[in-house]
């Protein structure tokens, strides 16, 4: 595709340049210069469509990569598997839920990672926890990512709550690490089916 593409432009020019060369009088001089400007300028064009395109590609790559390691996370989290979860959370990870008091007030609660691991480790056999991931909104570039999923929780299969969860990532240059996990729950205005 590229060199027809470039066989285009070259032809065009030539015109272009013929064009200004019979109205303008110039130079030989001037329209090599002239020449020279134009294919300079249409070079820097083009390089950048290619590097717009590379970039747009890598992000494609991170998003998959993003998503993998939220879904890694749930699969640890399903099969209480806290070694699943390890591999996937940065040591110092953050955990806030945002909810709201009897009287409707805003309310953070915050989690350590290691509260958090003992609660999947310590769940009994006969509790089943399934958190369903509706959708999955991610930003990634190379160094940082943020991904924005609505779910549903199921209670050994009994709907408990509904809400969102957010996610921040970092490449630490190996993987994606999840730095940040904070979510809302409700019971209400949920679209359970």
């Amino acid at each position: 595709m590229y060199p027809n593409f470039i066989i285009i432009i070259e032809i065009h020019c030539k015109l272009l340049i013929e064009k200004v060369y019979l109205v303008h009088k110039f130079s030989i001089k001037n329209m090599n210069v002239l020449k020279l400007s134009i294919v300079l300028t249409l070079a820097i064009i083009f390089n950048s469509n290619a590097q717009k395109q590379k970039n747009l590609d890598n992000v494609s790559v991170y998003k998959k990569e993003v998503k993998q390691a939220v879904l890694d996370f749930f699969e640890g989290f399903h099969q209480g598997d806290t070694s699943k979860i390890k591999a996937v959370i940065d040591a110092t990870m953050i955990l806030k839920t945002i909810g709201k008091t009897k009287d409707g007030k805003v309310k953070i609660e915050n989690s350590s990672v290691d509260d958090f691991l003992k609660v999947i480790h310590n769940r009994p056999s006969t509790q089943r926890w399934n958190e369903q991931l509706l959708l999955f909104k991610i930003e990634a570039d190379a160094d940082i990512a943020h991904v924005w999923t609505p779910y549903e929780f199921y209670f050994n299969e009994k709907f408990s709550h509904c809400g969102i969860n957010i996610f921040q990532l970092y490449n630490d240059g190996n993987q994606w690490r999840i730095l940040n996990i904070t979510d809302t729950r409700h019971r209400e205005g949920c679209n359970v089916k």
